[in-house]
Order: C-alpha cells, then sequence, then structure tokens
C-alpha cells in the first residue's frame, strides 16, 4: 500500500473517530510505529492533524480553509488519478478551458507536453507553468486577484473570456449534489465558471469521490450542463442512476 493511501486511512479515521494511537494504526496498515510516527509528523506539518502522546487528534480544516498546498496533498492520490484519465481525453490542437483548482492543476501536468494547444484559464498557477512549453498557447484572463488561491475573478475577467470558445473545459468543483448541482466555495468565481461552460463543447467536470453527493457554498450550475464527470470511486446506485438518465457520462 502506497504512503499516500496510507495517509488517507488516517485522514478517514481521524474524520470518524476524532483520535487514532499509534498501536493501532501500526497493526492496521501494517507498518512500524516508527513508520506510522513519520506519516503523523510529516500530516501535522501539513495542518491535517495534530500529534499527541501516543497517537493524534483531528486538527480538521474545512476545504475552503486550506492553502494551496494543503489542498494540493489533500486526496491527491485520487486527484492524480482523476487528473490521469481527463488527460487522455485530450487532443492534439484543442482548446482548453480550465479553472482554478487543484484538480485542475493536476490535470493540466499530465498534458502531452509534445501537443500543440490553446491554454485558456483563470488559475494563475496553471498559467505560469503551462507559459514555460513553447507548445502552449497561454491565455490567462485578467481581472481581480485572489492571492491566497491564486485566480483571476471579476467582470474583467468574465468580458475576456467570451472572447474565446473551447473544445474541451476541464472544470473543478467542491460539490456535486442531485439537488444542489455543482457547487464551489468560491462565490467570487461562480460567474466566471458559469462563462467557461457556455463558452465550451465538451463539459468535463472533475471532482474526487469526497465531493460526490456534497454541497458546497454558492451554486455553479445543475448538473444538466455536464457532458461527463470523472471522479476515483463508483457512487452510489441511487446516485448513478440520476446521473444516467441525464445522459452524464460518469468515468
Amino acid at each position: 500500500m502506497a504512503a499516500d493511501n496510507r495517509k488517507q486511512q488516517i485522514l478517514d479515521l481521524l474524520k470518524t473517530n476524532g483520535s487514532v494511537k499509534v498501536t493501532e494504526l501500526s497493526e492496521l496498515l501494517d507498518v512500524s510505529e516508527v513508520t506510522v510516527r513519520n506519516y503523523l509528523a510529516d500530516m501535522e506539518a501539513k495542518g491535517l492533524l495534530s500529534r499527541v502522546h501516543g497517537g493524534a487528534v483531528s486538527s480538521y480544516k474545512p476545504y475552503y480553509s486550506m492553502n494551496m498546498t494543503q489542498r494540493l496533498e489533500t486526496n491527491q492520490t485520487a486527484k492524480v488519478e482523476i487528473a490521469q484519465k481527463i488527460a487522455e481525453m485530450i487532443e492534439p490542437n484543442d482548446t482548453i478551458m480550465l479553472n482554478s483548482g487543484t484538480t485542475t492543476l493536476l490535470t493540466f501536468r499530465k498534458f502531452p507536453v509534445d501537443y500543440n494547444l490553446n491554454i485558456v484559464t483563470n488559475s494563475i498557477a496553471i498559467a505560469l507553468e503551462a507559459s514555460s512549453n513553447p507548445n502552449y498557447n497561454v491565455v490567462l484572463v485578467g481581472g481581480s486577484i485572489n492571492t491566497k488561491y491564486q485566480f483571476s475573478y471579476g467582470s474583467d475577467a468574465i468580458a475576456q473570456l467570451k472572447n474565446y470558445h473551447a473544445e474541451k473545459l476541464i472544470l473543478s468543483v467542491d460539490g456535486v449534489d442531485i439537488k444542489h448541482g455543482f457547487t464551489t466555495y468560491y462565490n467570487k468565481e461562480v460567474t466566471l465558471d458559469q462563462v467557461m461552460i457556455e463558452q465550451s463543447d465538451l463539459r468535463i467536470i472533475a471532482a474526487d469521490s469526497s465531493k460526490i453527493c456534497n454541497n458546497a457554498f454558492a451554486k455553479i450550475s445543475d448538473l444538466s450542463v455536464a457532458d461527463c464527470i470523472v471522479t476515483n470511486s463508483t457512487p452510489d446506485e441511487t446516485f448513478l442512476k440520476r446521473i444516467k438518465a441525464m445522459g452524464i457520462e460518469i468515468i
């Protein structure tokens, strides 16, 4: 079992029980107590838990309050799996829109480096990394800047975005729910996400399993706008049937 998977198990136990013990984790994960303590030290440094004598307790931060580095570490294995699958859908000469988010950033990093691509984004992190590849034509829409999460937003960004059309949209969301639709923690990004949906032919939603059947602060759209949802595990049967009835592919 990979270290990332073991750490995710620890987080899952903390979410359920509020605390964990080194001895119990050693037995459950089939690793030494020294290895468990190393995991806990690393996770504490990332703000994911607090160590106590003999174990650790939850220091859970809601996802919206984490910084960019902490978000990249959260559910990273799942996000990388999603990123790889979406990257396989990219074709040479595509124009691709990506909103901001750790899943879209990880997805961009899986793009074929030898493809000629047009990339339109409000993610400063994606734009900076993409600009180093001469095969990519990169457009970072301007506007107001959220420095903590490195994205642009506002009327200037929206006006500029309306000038572009994309074959594919990769949209990272914080909630996917039958009743509430696609949602995000960031109300300032909602209108921009909506314009990306309008300006794209194929709408690909990237959402790890923690987002499925959950609802975040601000609604982006109904689920019906999506062509496919890429996630890392099979949703429950009721949700799956409802999604398929809408004509949305689950990958």
